[in-house]
């Protein structure tokens, strides 16, 4: 075995002369589209590359509905306040996932309770929701967590129970499909986020989906300053004039559209995203049957209802204990020195998250001293997430799947370098 590069040896990947995958991926379709645009002068919302882009979403994702906004932030916002939730509510959010997820809920004045994830998937643990829900919970909001599946049928049937709204966060996960219901299909609302990491992108964007015409009209009115949804008879009105239609009687809000640049980049990435999704699942799951043969790296679990894959990022556990007591933070650092690529912990838990800090905005959210109290995130005790992210979770961008089994080999070669060389590394 070579000598790690952290110790002076020779990297299993040379990247100068091999680099991985690049991402965004982009071609001569993407920039057709956007000349198109630019010389349309159709540049803000609802114009045809947008009309274009929700119908095929909604085809893709096998809903009725789906509308643009200016991000997967605004996204889960829309489907709270679509949903008549706000102050004295409460919604269920998984320990491990993006801020926004629990920021979202604090924005509209709910309070966002935090529970602890299954070990083996890292998503939100169904026994946990059982527990946490009381007279006030009004939601539920599973993440599909990097290449995981919230066990939707669990959350599913206790909403139902408890006759609550379920939004799923399929910020992860477009495309990835349970018993062949697309994500953002099963829940009242999917929540996808656009932005550069995500595996369909348009830079920054978003989109809700749903089959309920109600919230559908309030989710258009409210990404669009309140206004109803536009009919046939504004198609081709003067938006650079401020041509926009029935200006009230509905509901209050702000804008939060994206562009006709934005909607043209993601109709044509969404051509391209089942073949992406298709060979990042299949060097996903040769890579997992490599990482089962080493000692202390665990796979994290694929669902046997899960019929169609989606990676964000790809991520597994790992047991200092194997590895000879080194700890987490050295394994990262030697597979970086390795392969040349960023290697990460899972997000930090929510209740010691650098960014969801609800307490640094007084003028804000604090409501009442009950209220302060109750968006505190440190009160929630999350021991398995925080476990997790202390020590165990290793991920990677998911451009590393978009490569052959050769550099799925490598990854798995680099992992067995370091634990056969893990001594070395402790000196």
């Amino acid at each position: 075995m070579e000598k790690l590069a952290i110790l002076g040896g020779k990297p299993c990947r040379d990247i100068g002369v091999h680099p991985w995958p690049k991402w965004p991926v982009w071609g001569k379709e993407e920039e057709n589209a956007l000349i198109e645009v630019l010389n349309s002068g159709v540049w803000s919302y609802n114009g045809p590359k947008e009309t274009e882009f929700n119908r095929l979403f909604a085809e893709f994702t096998g809903t009725k509905y789906s509308i643009c906004t200016v991000n997967g932030t605004v996204t889960m916002q829309l489907a709270l306040e679509a949903m008549g939730i706000g102050v004295g509510d409460e919604v269920i959010v998984p320990a491990i996932t993006w801020q926004a997820t629990a920021a979202t809920v604090i924005d509209v004045n709910a309070t966002p309770i935090l529970v602890d994830v299954l070990e083996d998937t890292w998503c939100i643990d169904p026994a946990e929701i059982e527990k946490a829900i009381t007279p006030r919970t009004k939601a539920i909001i599973p993440v599909h967590l990097y290449g995981a599946f919230a066990d939707m049928d669990a959350i599913m049937k206790i909403a139902k129970k408890h006759d609550l709204y379920v939004i799923e966060d399929c910020a992860h996960k477009h495309g990835g499909e349970w018993n062949g219901k697309k994500a953002g299909s099963i829940g009242d609302v999917g929540s996808f986020s656009f932005q550069l990491s995500k595996h369909l992108t348009a830079g920054e964007g978003g989109a809700v989906t749903t089959d309920d015409p109600g919230l559908a009209e309030k989710l258009d009115a409210l990404r669009n300053c309140g206004r109803r949804p536009e009919g046939d008879s504004l198609i081709g009105a003067d938006k650079g004039i401020g041509d926009y239609g029935d200006d009230g009687n509905f509901i209050q809000s702000g804008n939060l559209r994206i562009t006709e640049f934005q909607a043209a980049i993601l109709v044509e990435g969404l051509k391209r995203l089942p073949e992406q999704n298709a060979n990042r699942d299949a060097n996903g799951a040769y890579l997992n049957g490599l990482l089962k043969e080493i000692p202390g790296i665990t796979p994290l679990k694929r669902d046997s209802r899960e019929t169609k894959k989606a990676y964000f990022n790809f991520a597994f556990r790992y047991d200092t204990n194997a590895f000879k007591g080194l700890p987490i933070e050295k394994f990262r650092t030697a597979l970086e020195a390795e392969l040349g690529i960023v290697v990460d912990a899972c997000y930090e838990p929510l209740n010691n998250c650098a960014l969801y800090v609800p307490h640094t905005k007084p003028a804000r959210h604090r409501l009442n001293d009950a209220y302060w109290a109750a968006i505190d995130p440190k009160r929630f005790k999350l021991p398995k997430a925080e476990r997790i992210f202390k020590e165990e979770s290793v991920c990677l961008h998911h451009k590393i799947l978009m490569g052959t089994k050769t550099d799925m080999d490598l990854i798995a070669t680099a992992i067995r370098k370091i634990y056969d060389s893990a001594e070395e590394i402790m000196i």
